[in-house]
């Protein structure tokens, strides 16, 4: 979900604000690229084409974005992406969605990554792209070191965010029209409900790192077990991203009999996760129950399919580039979804079963 937008979740006739070039396209029966060409009237685009491209927009009433419009016509044709990692699932699905959005504007993109959070580091990447003339900048504030480079970047450099959470809780002075997050709160509340309201008594939580000592998957872990009375035990915190770390941190925490589920601070620490039950001889979701976030594509193929948090990261993107703009509101991206599979399931009666 978006703090800063809105999304009703129910059923409508189409909304011409939310139609999207990807709606279009489907309509058409062309792909998006497609139809970026013929709104941007590029001539390699056959007469057939373009006639159902403009039938397809005139029944939806989708209208191409005044913000990608003024960058696409205006000095700046470039956007610059400043980013920590380009590999891991969320980065690079956000990253495919500013690229979509920006190709549809007949934008360029850039990417300059961010070597650490050092100061020096941050300070010449942020050197790097802070020439007004140079175009826009997109920074994907996920970790520390996207964090405090956005919070470096001048204020006569036109830019926008896709951040961890509501960084503005902890920078009231900036300015948080440009960012673009979801409500991993209430996103890990969610998640850790589904899993107290299956019997278990309590829930383990292995966190990703964060911007900040306490991330937003922790707060609403922490928010459901105490709005429910159950003990909150002691977080399992983890310096990477890894399926390996997370793998040895689970060998340790499976000792405890008393362990029966666990929030992952993602899919990749899920699968650790499910590789220590196996090497402690635990079945899923017999002895133990796991829950991941993101469901990267192949969560569903598991065995046992992996619950876990679906994220639209592609549209969070796309909203990261509209926002650079001045136009009106962009398209709202879908509110984190619980995906529920086989992963989970009724606490043990015994608790010391193992």
């Amino acid at each position: 979900m978006i703090v800063n937008g809105h999304n009703d979740g129910g059923a409508a006739d189409p909304d011409p604000a939310a139609a999207s070039i990807r709606d279009v396209g489907a309509a058409a029966g062309v792909s998006y690229q497609t139809v970026s060409r013929v709104i941007n009237g590029h001539p390699n685009v056959s007469e057939r084409a373009r006639e159902k491209v403009n039938a397809a927009i005139a029944v939806l009433g989708y209208r191409p974005s005044r913000a990608a419009r003024a960058l696409a016509h205006g000095s700046d044709r470039t956007v610059t992406v400043l980013t920590s990692n380009t590999r891991l699932y969320g980065y690079a699905e956000t990253l495919g969605g500013i690229e979509e959005a920006a190709r549809a504007a007949g934008v360029q993109v850039a990417i300059r990554v961010l070597e650490s959070d050092r100061p020096d580091d941050i300070a010449t990447a942020v050197e790097g792209v802070s020439d007004p003339r140079a175009g826009a900048v997109i920074v994907l504030a996920f970790d520390r070191a996207g964090a405090r480079a956005l919070q470096a970047l001048p204020a006569n450099v036109r830019s926008s965010a896709a951040a961890e959470s509501y960084l503005g809780r902890r920078t009231p002075s900036a300015d948080s029209a440009r960012w673009t997050w979801f409500d991993d709160i209430l996103a890990a509340q969610h998640a850790t409900e589904h899993l107290l309201g299956l019997g278990h008594r309590t829930v383990h939580h292995i966190a990703i790192p964060s911007t900040t000592g306490v991330g937003d998957r922790q707060r609403g872990w922490k928010r459901a077990l105490q709005a429910a009375g159950a003990p909150v035990p002691d977080v399992v915190r983890l310096r990477d991203w890894s399926m390996a770390g997370a793998h040895e941190a689970a060998l340790e925490l499976l000792l405890d009999p008393t362990v029966t589920a666990v929030l992952c601070g993602n899919d990749d620490q899920a699968l650790g996760v499910m590789r220590a039950a196996h090497d402690r001889g635990l079945r899923i979701p017999d002895d133990l129950s796991v829950v991941g976030f993101d469901d990267v594509p192949g969560a569903a193929f598991l065995t046992p399919a992996l619950t876990t948090v679906r994220f639209d990261f592609a549209a969070l993107g796309r909203r990261a580039f509209e926002l650079l703009g001045d136009g009106p509101d962009p398209e709202q991206v879908a509110a984190p979804a619980l995906v529920v599979r086989e992963s989970t399931g009724p606490a043990p009666q015994d608790k010391d079963h193992r």
